[in-house]
């Protein structure tokens, strides 16, 4: 069994474009943990713990999903927070474009479900690429607020890819299949 999700990963120069909007906040909050720019991504679905077994059915449904969309323009730009019981727990960027891509990740989430895998947790899709997170909680609304301007470039999503998490510690996820979009 494996804990897998499926993702989107924006282009190396919008990465480079949050890595350096982001660089002077991470040494001003060091307490805080930061996603590494190498596990950056926006979650289409997760899926939880998959059995080997599922893994055939998984990539041809994953496949023939991300086939009926075609490639997505998206950018990131704007911030915001996730809020737990009292505090906020992960700081994010917004995702613009996010209607066509809410339409992939349920058809994605879809797919997973037929083929025997996904943990439903029930909550409506939104579209986000996760910066910080803190089980602790944390006074998130100064980032927030100082990323609240960003825009980054707009890309072309072209393809989904199925990740294995692998908990470490460090915390790294492993792209193991690619699916295009529209072909």
């Amino acid at each position: 069994m494996s804990r897998m999700f499926v993702a989107l990963v924006p282009s190396p120069a919008v990465l480079s474009e949050v890595e350096r909007a982001v660089a002077p906040l991470r040494a001003a909050w060091p307490h805080l943990t930061w996603v590494e720019p190498a596990n950056w991504h926006i979650t289409l679905a997760f899926l939880g713990e998959v059995h080997d077994g599922v893994r055939p059915e998984l990539s041809v449904r994953l496949a023939r999903a991300a086939r009926h969309h075609a490639p997505l323009p998206l950018a990131l730009g704007g911030a915001g927070t996730f809020t737990g019981r009292a505090r906020a727990n992960a700081l994010w960027l917004a995702v613009r474009e996010p209607g066509r891509l809410g339409r992939l990740a349920g058809s994605i989430a879809a797919g997973a479900r037929r083929a025997g895998a996904g943990e439903l947790d029930g909550r409506p899709y939104r579209a986000h690429f996760t910066l910080v997170r803190s089980r602790k909680g944390a006074d998130l609304a100064p980032l927030a607020e100082s990323l609240s301007t960003f825009q980054s470039a707009f890309w072309t999503a072209d393809h989904a890819e199925l990740f294995v998490s692998h908990l470490g510690p460090p915390l790294r996820y492993e792209s193991v299949e690619t699916y295009p979009l529209g072909t």
